[in-house]
């Protein structure tokens, strides 16, 4: 693959796919991710940027960074209508689907409702009318596994895996055998959810494609203790043996989005364990990860990147994280050994936070491109680095900000920033002081120009939208994190019109196929 650096200048959004519009209460890969991408093609776009696309409603939260699994697709996302296009589900079925609100993802209300359809499909799914399906489970090596881990979460509801029966939490052979016999229904039914999710986000991408848009996703450092991940490779991770509990877990040092720090409680890999078959299963464990993602996506930023070359242990039973300790990571030689199996891949290094000179040389010696945030860039420090005029190499990704930032408009008009703040962006973006109309059209206007190679866009910012509409706030659990949706209305032919002319103006402009009409595009999204 290209390094990114051999990439001419380019922009793009940022938008998960639940922010989508779609009747169904949720976004998801149907025809609304396809006007989307139309939309993107218009606006002269070159990048859609998504978060985590693993399964969530299994999870502790409905963050897309704390999955059942680091490996599977979110059925959430699966699209009801392309199932009716399928075969697998009946016009009335689809009909008969609630009004949901635009606005939000209402998770309580969907999980139930999007769960019932599925579970319609599979009682009409025949494997051999899709040609893909036995190739998609014979070359799948993550998929059992976690159709076996889903079917005992359904077995011991409300449970952790670590508190199941001991032979079935360590994994004893014969146990395992014993419910691979039992629960077959429940295994095929998960792994059935899973070819849907392959099958409609192979479409998508192959679509992109077609337009020129490459699709730029994420890949969480750590994974959830309670997934299929840690269930399935204890031995890679820090755990009690006894217990398997963690005894240390991941997190952060206080920084700009916590005084405290943050705990976030995954567990952690044992990168520093001198036994020869942890390591080599480790790097196993990972290529698999890189590779399945590199599947969905051409483009995948690490986030947490500094956890390659030190990572922030805290002990399990700490209740913040502030006592912890910086410990080694696996360094350059473990991306080496990767690409050596996979080849090169296009990889964007999360560098922000605290971030040590080490850091900023694990990232240049493997030539990854960085990340910079506007938000962060105005403290009146002229060497702060998120400056645009600071940049030491285009080998850059800027932001206005990003789904752990508040969103521009909302940023601008907040008590976290004073009026000299203020007044330091507005001058800085040559627009008038008091004129407070616009911040967000100032930001990316300055993110445009820069000479970063990629200069990307939160879909809330490119809207205008105020804190209401703000994705994820870090280290807490508000019920509006991760809920903000994308109404269709505002996805008008005049912000198209604009962001295209400012793309243009930038000399980031790709070419576009042109826009294909309706009936091609539905046979593309619908055929088997």
């Amino acid at each position: 693959m290209k390094n990114i650096t051999d990439y001419t200048r380019c922009s793009g959004v940022l938008a998960h796919v639940t922010s989508l519009p779609s009747p169904f209460g949720i976004g998801d890969l149907g025809p609304d991710a396809y006007d989307f991408l139309r939309f993107l093609a218009d606006a002269r776009q070159s990048i859609w940027q998504i978060l985590p696309l693993g399964p969530t409603h299994n999870a502790l939260s409905n963050s897309p960074y704390m999955t059942a699994s680091a490996f599977g697709g979110n059925p959430l996302l699966i699209s009801p209508q392309l199932l009716f296009e399928d075969g697998l589900l009946t016009k009335a079925e689809i009909s008969e689907y609630p009004d949901l609100a635009p606005y939000r993802v209402d998770f309580d209300t969907v999980i139930p409702l999007k769960g019932r359809l599925l579970k319609q499909a599979f009682s009409r799914f025949n494997p051999e009318k899709f040609s893909e399906y036995e190739g998609f489970i014979t070359q799948t090596q993550w998929l059992m596994d976690y159709c076996m881990f889903m079917a005992l979460k359904n077995k011991y509801p409300d449970k952790a895996w670590y508190e199941w029966d001991t032979t079935l939490a360590q994994r004893d052979s014969k146990a395992m055998a014993q419910m691979a016999e039992t629960e077959q229904e429940q295994i095929a039914y998960f792994r059935f959810e899973q070819f849907l999710f392959h099958q409609q986000w192979s479409r998508l991408h192959a679509y992109a494609k077609d337009l020129n848009i490459q699709l730029f996703g994420d890949i969480p450092i750590y994974v959830s203790l309670d997934s299929a991940d840690v269930w399935g490779a204890q031995e890679i991770f820090l755990l009690d043996r006894k217990t398997c509990q963690p005894t240390h877990v991941a997190g952060v040092p206080p920084d700009y989005f916590s005084k405290t720090g943050q705990k976030w409680g995954n567990p952690l890999y044992r990168w520093n364990n001198e036994d020869k078959h942890i390591r080599k299963q480790l790097l196993h464990w990972w290529t698999l990860r890189f590779k399945a993602i590199f599947e969905q996506v051409d483009i995948a930023r690490i986030d947490h990147f500094r956890g390659f070359q030190e990572y922030w242990a805290v002990p399990a039973h700490h209740k913040t994280a502030l006592k912890g300790e910086w410990l080694p990571g696996p360094g350059a030689e473990f991306f080496r050994e990767i690409f050596a199996e996979l080849g090169k891949l296009q990889i964007v290094a999360e560098d922000l936070g605290e971030i040590t000179e080490d850091v900023l040389e694990l990232r240049d010696e493997l030539h990854f491109p960085g990340m910079r945030v506007l938000q962060f860039a105005f403290d009146g420090n002229i060497d702060n680095t998120f400056l645009p005029f600071n940049y030491e190499t285009p080998n850059t990704f800027v932001y206005t900000g990003t789904h752990d930032n508040d969103t521009t408009v909302g940023w601008y008009m907040s008590d976290r920033i004073d009026d000299e703040i203020r007044q330091r962006t507005k001058r800085l973006a040559n627009r008038k002081i008091h004129d407070h109309h616009g911040i967000h059209h100032d930001l990316i206007y300055l993110a445009m120009s820069s000479t970063a190679v990629a200069a990307i866009f939160p879909l809330q910012d490119i809207l205008g939208f105020g804190s209401d509409c703000r994705m994820n706030t870090p280290g807490t659990h508000s019920k509006d994190n991760w809920t903000w949706r994308c109404s269709k209305e505002f996805l008008t032919p005049d912000i198209s019109t604009w962001m295209q002319e400012l793309t243009e103006l930038c000399g980031r402009s790709k070419p576009h196929e042109k826009k294909k009409s309706t009936k091609t595009l539905k046979s593309e999204i619908t055929k088997s």
